[in-house]
Parts: C-alpha cells; structure tokens; sequence
C-alpha cells in the first residue's frame, strides 16, 4: 500500500505518464493488472486553459481507472493555476505537475526538465497549482540537469516545503534523456531528506526490480513507464506470461477497452504501436506485427488477432 495525502493506493506500482500511449484504455487495463494509481499523458495547461479539442478529449475517463492522476505541463504560474482549477472540476483523485519531461518542444517552453535549472519558478508553479487544485497534488522530476548539476534533493525539499503531496524521482538527468542507467543512490538521498512520499522512476522492468528498489533506496512506491508498453503484467509478481495463449487474453482485453472508447472506423497509430509490443520476442513477432501494422481499422485489427489466437491454437493441438 502508499499513502498520499488522503489517497491510500492498493498497491506502490504505479503506472507512469507516457505521451501517446498512457490513454484511457491502457490506463483502465494496467489498473486491472495490479497498477495502484495511473497518470494521463501530459496535459497542456495552455490547451486547457484555451480549451483545445484534442486537449479536452485527453481529459477522458471512467470511474474505474480510478485512482487517476491528470498530469499537467507548463512553465507559466497563472496559466498552470487556471488549468488546475479546471482540471479539478474533473474530479481527478490527484493532480500531477510534469517537472522532468525532456523532450525539447517542452522544454523549450521552459516547462518539463526546464525547470530543474528555476526552482524559484518551479516553486512558484507548485504554489499556484495547490491554490488552484481541490486534489492533492504530486511533482514528478529528474535528479538533475546533467551530471555536473545533480539537484534531486533541494528540489524535493522545495517541493515539499511548496506543498506537495508526493515527488517522483526519474533517476536519470534531464541531459541523459532516456539513455544511460538510472541512478538510484540519489533516490535513496531524496527518500533520506523529506517526509514526504517519494516515488522511484527509472529502470524498473519487472515486478521483482521495483521491490528491489524500494529496498535498496528506501522509496515508498515505484513508477514503470516504458516497460508496462505490451507489458502490463509488470505490475504483478507473476510477470508477463511466455505462452501466446495467456499473452493474448491481455491483448484481447486491451482491445476490448480500446474499443470501448473508440469508433470501428477509428485507429490512431498508437494502438498499432501498442498491439505490436505484446509481441516483441516471440518466434513469429515480426510476422505478427506486420499483420497488426497492415490493419487500416478496428475491425481489421480484431480479425488480424483472432488469425493470431487461431494459428496459436492450431498449434497447441499439433505439439500436442
């Protein structure tokens, strides 16, 4: 369990904030999983305050992804008050402040990463946004801009000294992106300096690889990202099941939530992207991934799996 303010969380694994993948249907299927919380995509706070389409349908949800945070970007105080204060009228259980993301259309806004380099910026955003919020709210940030600037502490006990009800501590700096190791010695420094929950993030790709962090750093929960891609069995001890039979009852189950959300006629290239990483590292993968990435609509989709589950099958019944 995690306590966060006056959310108690069944379990410490919790889903991190992907850009064009944590949506509602991946969401609702890793809280099925075993997730304990799950964060949106990051959310502009000048498309919400601006009411921007494709912004405003970000903000879906369903009663049971829940506990959900909505994770919010920006590097204006006033703007990232004013969304707040709208996206509280959501309802969400927390609301998430992205201090880490370091992709440069973000940054160079001076928001994400960006705002490891102005904590007094950063402080005057976490201020704003608890004025605003009717939630809890929680920063997720990096240990620092590069390897000659490590500020993961100060920063954590600014956040915790603005209010915050949780941090997030990628353990990787802004300058390595999504390269390199993670460095949990700074996890566990930030754990040692603030009462408040600290979360890890950062090379977790197994359920038994987030115990060991919480373990060896003292964390209190533990974030996975990228590896919950086609894997959302992370989030359990069991692990990701090596038959195809088991592999696809999830994949099935993800589909049946995307197509709960979505029209027949409708596909983005992040569902593709999605159904094509169940597979990585089977015999066939390659095969079967052309076959998803071949399909121009849901329909075709649902067929081009149940050619998959059929062939599994035939299989089985040869071998056996």
């Amino acid at each position: 369990m995690l306590q966060i303010a006056n959310l108690t969380l069944v379990s410490p694994f919790l889903l991190a904030p992907l850009a064009g993948y944590t949506d509602l249907p991946f969401r609702r299927l890793c809280r099925e999983f075993g997730a304990g919380l799950v964060v949106s995509e990051m959310i502009s706070c000048h498309g919400l305050v601006y009411k921007q389409a494709n912004t405003l349908a970000m903000l879906a949800s369903n009663p049971a992804e829940r506990p959900v945070s909505f994770q919010l970007f920006g590097a204006d105080p006033a703007i990232m008050g004013q969304a707040a204060a709208l996206l509280s009228t959501f309802h969400p259980d927390l609301i998430d402040i992205n201090m880490g993301c370091p992709v440069k259309k973000v940054t160079k806004r001076g928001a994400g990463a960006a705002l490891m380099q102005d904590p007094q910026l950063a402080k005057a955003i976490i201020t704003s946004v608890i004025k605003n919020s009717t939630v809890p709210v929680t920063v997720k940030t990096r240990i620092g801009v590069d390897s000659q600037h490590i500020s993961a502490v100060d920063f954590a006990r600014m956040a915790e000294e603005a209010g915050a009800a949780a941090i997030t501590i990628h353990g990787r700096t802004w300058a390595q992106g999504f390269t390199g190791i993670a460095d949990w010695d700074i996890i566990a420094q930030v754990k040692q300096a603030v009462a408040l929950p600290v979360i890890g993030n950062g090379d977790i790709h197994s359920h038994a690889q987030g115990c060991a962090m919480m373990r060896l750093t003292g964390c209190d929960g533990i974030m996975i990202g990228r590896a919950a891609l086609g894997n959302p069995w992370v989030f359990s001890p069991d692990g990701k099941p090596t038959e195809l039979s088991p592999l696809l009852d999830g994949v099935f189950r993800h589909l049946e939530l995307i197509e709960e959300s979505l029209p027949p006629g409708h596909m983005p290239g992040c569902i593709k992207n999605h159904m094509g990483r169940y597979f990585k590292g089977l015999p066939e993968s390659a095969r079967y991934r052309k076959m998803i990435y071949d399909c121009k609509d849901l329909v075709a989709l649902h067929h081009a799996l149940s050619l998959i589950r059929e062939s599994s099958r035939n299989n089985q019944q040869e071998q056996g």
